[in-house]
């Protein structure tokens, strides 16, 4: 019996969006500015104040390297969806203050966790680097302040032996601040980044 639908007989047959026409841009509109965008989900009421974009200088340091200064920019967006939208990027600073090189960069997500239809001070992390590490981080909001401990770490083969991390987040005065502490290559968890960013847009 020959099928009235010719793509049953033949499987090879072209999908039906191979020659579709081209689409529009994306639609949907991302902000880190509230002024504009769209209406920020009431679950990220309680994160409100990081919204925006960040920058600022730190310093560096692990026990396996020595110090370093830094500059950073951080942007924390949200799309009307009920997480936010985490971006860093990094670079080394000389002794006068000037870019020396690329330093870190990282992406993820903020989720607050939900109890039913309520979002609760809990919080999800999911951050992931171009080295080939990707964390997933546990915590809680409390206040304008955020902490932030590894529940997994997933490396490729070639990345560095990160085994866990700490972050401490917290709005002050207006800044942005945070420590960051990490266990890597056979060293318990230490010092390794903290920083004071201000807000340049949003």
């Amino acid at each position: 019996m020959v099928s009235a639908n010719p793509s049953d007989d033949n499987p090879l047959q072209p999908p039906p969006w191979l020659n579709a026409p081209p689409v529009e841009p994306y639609p949907y509109e991302e902000s880190h500015d509230l002024r504009v965008g769209p209406k920020l989900h009431p679950a990220l009421d309680g994160l409100l104040p990081y919204i925006g974009v960040w920058r600022g200088r730190g310093r560096g340091g692990f026990p396996t390297i020595e110090d370093f200064d830094f500059a950073q920019e951080i942007r924390i967006s949200h799309d009307g969806r009920p997480f936010l939208s985490y971006e860093s990027r990094a670079w080394i600073l000389d002794e006068q203050s000037r870019p020396v090189r690329p330093a870190g960069r990282e992406v993820g997500w903020w989720r607050p966790v939900f109890d039913g239809d309520r979002a609760t001070n809990e919080l999800e992390a999911l951050l992931t680097t171009p080295t080939g590490v990707m964390e997933l981080y546990l915590g809680r909001r409390n206040g304008t302040q955020v902490e932030l401990v590894t529940d997994a770490v997933v490396r490729t083969a070639t990345a560095k032996e990160v085994t866990a991390g700490h972050r401490l987040f917290g709005i002050v005065e207006g800044a942005l601040l945070y420590a960051q502490e990490m266990a890597a290559v056979g060293h318990d968890l230490s010092p390794h980044l903290s920083a004071r960013l201000t807000r340049v847009a949003g």
